[in-house]
């Protein structure tokens, strides 16, 4: 089977898996009031993502109430167990990891659903946390001989991020992530982002869901309480990749202090043909060996078409 037929195939008949087409996902928001105004949509829009009202209502206004209740239930049995226990409420922050390729948009849907689930009574603090943070600099990347695979597993701070989460989930006061810098394309040193024990926190990135290292290690999934996978045909995301590419050329790409400047002036086809460079070089392969693989561990998965819409909800049943 292709990858681009594997990445939307049907569920088996037993499968885990609850199969939710559209319609009926979106029937989930009936009666419930859109939170968001236009504006606050497209500030939220990333670039080729085609965003509109109508999907956050139908989509992501359900998906971020069910979060919701996850969360809440989860916070119940923690103070039902601290009561149990006869100590002191010790109840956590919820985590949510969002995965996916490089240009499916989960940065798009991490950004949406902080905002949807902070509206939420249950949940009115909500923090976002991007595994870019947790990158090696590119200094290190560079000794390490592995700046062409950066995105890839082992380009990853593995023990800081697993050491972040594990503070979150005792819940430590205060957790500081570090802070990455896309126009940089680097590890800004002395920058973080500063997590203080919220409702729920939201870690957005490729390999999230990547199995350990080796046996003994701890899987980083293991300490999330729902996770997502966000899924297309590789054939669509390789569009959205390269549509995003061009268009960044044509903007963040012609600041001086981009990283990236050195392809502000490529003509247009020069342009394609770099992204497709990058995207079968290093991104596909990526998806193909690391990221897609991790999907069946998600508990939801969000599988879109190839104008970005989501067309199917599956979510775990047990």
């Amino acid at each position: 089977m292709a990858a681009e037929d594997a990445a939307t195939a049907a569920p088996p008949a037993h499968s885990l898996y609850r199969e939710i087409d559209r319609a009926e996902w979106a029937r989930l928001a009936a009666g419930i009031p859109q939170p968001l105004t236009e504006t606050e949509v497209v500030q939220l829009r990333g670039l080729g993502d085609r965003l509109d009202l109508a999907e956050v209502h139908e989509v992501y206004l359900p998906l971020s109430r069910l979060l919701s209740l996850y969360a809440l239930s989860n916070k119940r049995l923690g103070v039902e167990t601290s009561a149990f226990l006869r100590e002191p409420d010790t109840t956590t922050p919820f985590v949510v990891a969002v995965a996916g390729s490089v240009a499916v948009g989960k940065s798009t849907i991490a950004r949406l659903l902080r905002e949807l689930m902070s509206r939420w009574p249950d949940t009115p603090r909500v923090e976002l946390v991007t595994t870019d943070g947790f990158l090696y600099p590119n200094a290190e990347l560079e000794r390490r001989g592995i700046m062409d695979r950066k995105g890839f597993p082992e380009s990853y701070d593995r023990r800081a991020l697993l050491s972040f989460l594990t503070e979150v989930k005792s819940g430590a006061p205060e957790v500081r992530a570090p802070f990455y810098s896309h126009m940089k394309y680097d590890i800004v040193p002395d920058a973080h982002v500063t997590v203080r024990r919220p409702d729920v926190v939201i870690v957005e990135g490729l390999n999230v869901l990547a199995p350990p290292p080796t046996p003994n290690d701890v899987a980083v999934s293991e300490l999330f309480d729902f996770s997502i996978y966000v899924d297309a045909a590789t054939e669509h995301i390789t569009s959205w990749f390269v549509d995003r590419f061009l268009a960044l050329q044509q903007g963040a790409f012609n600041n001086p202090s981009s990283f990236f400047n050195v392809f502000a002036h490529l003509s247009a086809d020069e342009a394609v043909q770099t992204a497709l460079g990058y995207w079968n070089d290093i991104n596909l392969p990526n998806l193909e060996e690391n990221v897609l693989p991790t999907k069946h561990r998600a508990t939801l998965v969000l599988q879109k078409a190839a104008d970005h819409a989501v067309e199917r909800v599956l979510l775990r049943k047990v």
